[in-house]
């Protein structure tokens, strides 16, 4: 074997031919009913304006339907025949949940639509003693979920996918991609009808045939991207797969002959495993700011659970103490059912860990301790739910602040400075902004630039005792949206001692009046309250 080929990846291909059928199948067992092993059942979708066959069970295929048959013609040949409508939304959760749990063999797991997945097994497949017992666990136990699986291994993807519609269970050695589909037909490729029909109008009927072809003469006739299939299909380069989620930086991972079920163990399993990848993570001066649990249930089930962190975690004790928080406030608690059988901790994301001098300054002290605070309190509600105000560069009341994350903007938030407040004057602005102004009913006001008497709020009728004002502000004019570009802001207490933040939105303007020659009166709005 050549250097070149040495480096080549080992991609398994699997193959799904009846997950519409055997979803449904599915759905009616874990609903206590079952339908009968020799009753004949076909999934339909409509195509053409006729619904014709999408999927169908080993029964039905034996009285000689096939896909993409029209449904009438399928009735004709068995009445007893037992339809139901296609759910390409479900087909594809299905093969979601499918995906997540060969998630145990490779974090390097593709789609490979409608029914089909690639897992990158290169490497790993000494893990579960070969790749020969590796693609037989991974179809026995699909098997006893209650699905038809068809699954090959080669070193390209396309050639591994045409062995699963050809010969299920091959696997290919690297080099060997061309002498193992040779014979098959060129429909096997998974290329367009018309190219497959027209491979068979000129003569080339197998794949072996189409290869004895110039490249440049199968290009000219058919394009380029069939020529590259063709070529990846022989084992002659390939694709990369795309996995459905990026690698990890850190992975580690505890299996279980007999599956875990209680919570001491659970906890205990994420314990020992926080230890073991902050040890590996150490080694090279690197720290967490995104990890997640993953349990693997033995009836193929997978639970993922994230917590994020404000700073780079280099501590397992912190780790265990953010999973239990996290654990502790699910709200749909972690159901072991008939135990799990593999753990993994992950960081997703990680830091370099700078080192700062802590013993003299005992700012660093009140950081950590908050962001610790910060961690726990995200693994509880979420981290979105946890905010710091950041004081923003404009004179507009509402865009002043920014509620941003705390795990993300906590250094900003502590080195943020504040407009501060002269003690012998009241406060410029309102304890409480409402986020939208509300508006007001002022039936007059002292004009041109005076403030109410009275005004009606929320239905309440406010008699202004006092006032300070106005305060003009102008609105950015590249943002204003066709609305007024001033606002004129009042201080004002009422009768009940009560203070309000108001401003007329625009200039007065005398020369608006209304039917009757009496002057239009402002829009007036309440923006907010002062303590």
């Amino acid at each position: 074997m050549s250097a070149c080929s040495a480096n080549r990846r080992r991609i398994l291909s699997l193959w799904l031919p009846r997950l519409p059928i055997d979803r449904i199948k599915r759905v009616f067992s874990a609903i206590g009913g079952e339908l009968a092993k020799d009753e004949p059942s076909i999934v339909v979708v409509k195509e053409s304006n006729a619904l014709a066959i999408y999927a169908l069970d080993e029964a039905a295929g034996r009285f000689g339907l096939h896909i993409g048959q029209p449904l009438a013609n399928a009735r004709a040949i068995c009445p007893q025949l037992k339809v139901f409508d296609a759910d390409i939304a479900a087909d594809a959760r299905t093969l979601d949940d499918i995906a997540d749990w060969c998630d145990r063999f490779t974090p390097l797991v593709a789609l490979d639509p409608p029914h089909g997945l690639f897992l990158d097994i290169t490497g790993c497949a000494h893990l579960f003693g070969g790749e020969a017992n590796l693609l037989q666990a991974l179809v026995r136990t699909l098997a006893r979920q209650g699905f038809a699986v068809s699954a090959a291994i080669a070193s390209t993807s396309i050639c591994a996918r045409t062995l699963t519609r050809q010969a299920s269970g091959s696997i290919v050695a690297d080099g060997a991609e061309a002498e193992a589909i040779n014979r098959f037909p060129v429909s096997a490729l998974g290329a367009d009808d018309a190219i497959t029909t027209g491979l068979r109008r000129a003569g080339l009927k197998t794949i072996g045939d189409v290869a004895l072809r110039s490249p440049h003469e199968i290009t000219a006739r058919f394009g380029a991207r069939f020529s590259t299939l063709l070529a990846h299909a022989l084992g002659q380069g390939d694709a990369p797969i795309s996995p459905r989620k990026p690698l990890p930086d850190y992975i580690v991972e505890k299996r279980f002959a007999e599956p875990i079920a209680t919570d001491t163990m659970i906890a205990m399993t994420l314990s020992r495993l926080a230890d073991t990848l902050v040890t590996s993570m150490e080694k090279q001066g690197k720290g967490a700011r995104r990890l997640e649990a993953s349990f693997f249930r033995t009836d193929g089930v997978v639970r993922a659970i994230m917590v994020e962190t404000g700073r780079p975690v280099t501590r397992s004790a912190v780790v265990d103490r953010l999973f239990r928080e996290r654990l502790d406030a699910l709200a749909d608690p972690l159901d072991p059912g008939f135990g799990f059988d593999m753990v993994r901790l992950s960081a997703s994301r990680t830091e370099i860990v700078v080192q700062e001098q802590r013993d003299l300054d005992a700012h660093v002290h009140d950081n950590d301790e908050l962001a610790a605070l910060i961690d726990r309190i995200a693994a509880r509600i979420g981290g979105k739910r946890v905010v710091v105000h950041l004081p923003q560069d404009t004179h507009i009341p509402e865009c002043a602040v920014l509620a941003a994350s705390a795990q993300h903007h906590l250094a900003a938030a502590v080195q943020a400075e504040w407009p501060s407040r002269v003690a012998s004057e009241p406060p410029l602005r309102p304890l409480r902004l409402f986020d939208r102004p509300e508006p007001i009913k002022v039936p007059f006001a002292t004009v041109p630039d005076g403030a109410p008497h009275q005004f009606t709020w929320r239905r309440a009728l406010h008699a202004v005792v006092r006032v300070e004002g106005p305060e003009r502000i102008a609105m950015e004019w590249w943002r204003q949206d066709g609305k007024q570009l001033t606002r004129d802001y009042f201080r004002v207490e009422d009768a009940e001692g009560l203070r309000f933040w108001i401003f007329r939105d625009g200039l007065y303007d005398s020369e608006l009046v209304d039917e009757e020659g009496r002057p239009v009166p402002a829009n007036w709005y309440v923006h907010g309250l002062f303590a």
